[in-house]
């Protein structure tokens, strides 16, 4: 558990049960109190608990179920809260469990009577659920606006470096030419589905649990379309018990995290195997690598490395949250008050990850030199040698396909490139091939050729990265 603030002694049997009137005469065992109270990690809530509080008492007076004195004083009582809060000062306590607890009884503190009556038509059930929706939105739009900046950062990369080379690779093998601008563009594109992702989750989520109350709704005239306007919310939700029982929201979010976390990941894994000295395509300044303590030499990627390993986290949080939830019947356990710690920990881990994504990838300098030189290794314009045999001499694909392959052992048995072989040499195989047939075998030529829609020409990259970052403004 997390420390308290301020937090008093351990309460007295009367003390911990001041919330529950008679029922309970004894206090709880020590060990129920810690596996019991929230407090320690749901103080998270208090702004969206505190919001919620203020539209539950509106509606309430709007409707003519508390006084507008009553709603005057518990608004009063709620803005003192918040001020204390953001102080350091608010006596939490274990002994009330958890924030809505905690609120309430500061509330009747403060202002008496009319803090006991905030708690009409409502439930902790539905309080909880309407509080967590509210923070998960909160970091939705959090997170989307950082995921558009890494976006930013990596669009203007690509824009700088539209037409520098870099080997593409399928199975970690040298494929074909491609641009590290086209590369960059890659993560946009994936960061983009992301951010959809999430638009899509806030849209499903955006509807309001309050008046569901602990399961079956109230007999109190109230007005939830009220109240979820006063929110921010679409609607209210349109079922009482599952208002209360489900999150999977929470569980989208959290997919949505772990789809986003892996993408970063892949992109923390290509800068960690650039930086490597066998590669040496790139270089991270100081600001986002380490040393080593024994061997001076070194300069470790470890921001990439962290950003590759907090995708356990993330993703772990995800499997605990869809643990939690699988076996319980309608409508609320208080196994559910285990949904909020994973989604804490992994909005947090990956708010951390992207920003330290954005700050690679600005920080990071292409050796294009060296990038150029590998990109055309391991005979990577052999497709361009074939697409020539098919243009040009209208060979059937998979006949070029051969040729070209006949080709290729030949350059490697003597151990040189393609365009090292001599017409001589091409045209044993094939003897339409001319001298033209050395123009389509440059890095160059081949990248410039991929001029198709999505392709890696220089010029189709530069769009994209233009398109993006005007998107993206």
């Amino acid at each position: 558990m997390l420390p308290l603030t301020n937090s008093p002694p351990p309460a007295t049997a009367a003390s911990a049960n001041q919330q529950w009137g008679g029922r309970f005469a004894a206090g709880p065992a020590a060990v129920m109190q810690d596996i019991n109270a929230s407090i320690g990690f749901d103080q998270k809530l208090w702004r969206q608990d505190i919001a919620g509080s203020l539209a539950h008492a509106a509606m309430l007076t709007r409707c003519g179920i508390i006084t507008p004195s009553d709603e005057h004083d518990i608004r009063h009582g709620l803005e003192g809260i918040a001020r204390e809060i953001e102080s350091g000062v608010f006596p939490f306590t274990a002994a009330l469990e958890d924030i809505h607890m905690n609120i309430e009884a500061r509330l009747t503190e403060r202002v008496g009577e009319a803090g006991k009556r905030l708690h009409t038509a409502r439930s902790r059930n539905d309080q909880v659920a309407a509080d967590f929706r509210l923070w998960v939105r909160d970091a939705i739009d959090g997170i989307d606006a950082q995921v558009a900046d890494t976006m930013r950062a990596l669009a203007l990369k690509a824009a700088a470096h539209a037409a520098d080379p870099l080997p593409g690779f399928t199975h970690l093998q040298t494929a074909q030419p491609v641009t590290f601008g086209h590369h960059c563009l890659a993560y946009v594109e994936m960061l983009a589905r992301d951010r959809s992702r999430l638009a899509d989750c806030r849209r499903r989520m955006n509807e309001c649990p309050l008046g569901a109350a602990a399961l079956a709704g109230t007999s109190f005239p109230i007005d939830r379309h009220h109240t979820a306007a006063a929110l921010g919310f679409d609607r209210p939700t349109a079922n009482s018990l599952d208002s209360v029982s489900d999150r999977d929201f929470a569980l989208e979010f959290l997919s949505a995290a772990a789809i986003s976390a892996m993408h970063l990941s892949r992109l923390a894994e290509e800068i960690v195997i650039w930086c490597s000295a066998p590669f040496r395509f790139i270089r991270l300044s100081d600001a986002f690598t380490t040393g080593s303590s024994i061997m001076p030499q070194k300069r470790n990627p470890d921001a990439a490395e962290l950003v590759r390993a907090k995708t356990g986290r993330i993703t772990g949080a995800l499997v605990a949250l869809l643990t939690v939830m699988k076996g319980l019947a309608l409508t609320y356990a208080k196994d559910m008050q285990e949904d909020k710690e994973p989604v804490f920990d992994a909005a947090a881990a990956w708010a951390l990850s992207l920003a330290a994504t954005a700050g690679m990838v600005r920080d990071l300098q292409p050796d294009t030199v060296r990038m150029r030189q590998f990109a055309g290794s391991g005979y990577a314009t052999a497709t361009d040698l074939a697409d020539y045999l098919v243009r040009e001499l209208k060979l059937p694909f998979r006949t070029a396909h051969h040729v070209t392959g006949r080709l290729v052992a030949k350059a490697e048995a003597r151990g040189v490139d393609l365009s090292a072989l001599t017409l001589a040499d091409m045209q044993a195989e094939e003897a339409g091939i001319t001298d033209a047939v050395f123009g389509v075998l440059t890095v160059e030529a081949s990248v410039a050729s991929r001029t198709s829609y999505g392709g890696t020409a220089p010029v189709r990259v530069a769009e994209q990265a233009a398109r993006w970052l005007q998107v993206l403004a």
